[in-house]
């Protein structure tokens, strides 16, 4: 192989021995960017090395196909080949062993990072036993008839459901009187109508007006009871 030079040609002969494959004046000039070259130098360059032999080149219409001289490689025989190819196939099986340990190493790590250390495991330790006293204490109270919501707390809660079950009836009976005016003269079957609009009644969704109303009278009367 031709000794490096600092020359352009030399550059040149040197990446196309190193590549060993056809190439174009566009491929070398876009491998040899870095050194600065411009692609003129190195079409220059590629023609002296092809018309004094040291590379070879074929024509293709009007592009010119550069390849290193196959002579100055040792090209292996058919033995040698044979050999190659079972070192090949030993390396081929090492490299698929290797990146299953890589994977199962991976695997490994990953779960490793995924467990709680030891300093995440006792503060989670000590927000549990925060927890479990917490709910001891309102079982504590519980068990001896103490009134955990204050009379306060019910009454806001009872005002605000009193005013939703007030909002409920008013809007459910603006729209019976909204869907009697429209539907009065209408010729088209109710139901079917009902379903165009994708109108759907309480009774179509299992809720009950009164039932929650029920519900209100009911948690009165035990409050009372107590």
């Amino acid at each position: 192989m031709a000794p490096r030079s600092e020359s352009t040609e030399g550059t040149v002969l040197n990446y196309v021995n190193e590549q060993n494959r056809p190439l174009n004046s566009q491929n070398v000039a876009d491998a040899l960017q870095k050194f600065n070259l411009k692609k003129a130098a190195i079409q220059k360059a590629l023609d002296t090395l092809a018309d004094s032999g040291r590379i070879s080149f074929k024509e293709y219409g009007k592009q010119k196909i550069y390849l290193a001289r196959q002579d100055q490689f040792n090209i292996p025989n058919s033995e040698e080949l044979n050999q190659m190819k079972e070192e090949n196939a030993k390396l081929q099986e090492k490299l698929v062993k290797q990146k299953r340990a890589i994977t199962e190493v991976e695997g490994e790590i990953k779960a490793l990072q995924s467990n709680l250390t030891l300093e995440q495991i006792q503060a989670k330790v000590a927000n549990l036993k925060k927890e479990v006293e917490e709910m001891e204490e309102k079982l504590i109270k519980l068990r001896g008839g103490v009134i955990l919501v204050s009379p306060e707390e019910r009454k806001a809660v009872e005002c605000m459901y009193s005013d939703t079950m007030h909002q409920w009836r008013r809007r459910k009976r603006m729209f019976r009187d909204l869907w009697d005016a429209i539907t009065e003269n209408s010729p088209k079957d109710l139901k079917e109508f009902k379903e165009e609009l994708g109108i759907e009644y309480d009774e179509d969704v299992g809720v009950s007006l009164q039932s929650f109303c029920d519900l209100m009278q009911h948690g009165k009367k035990r409050a009372r009871g107590q």
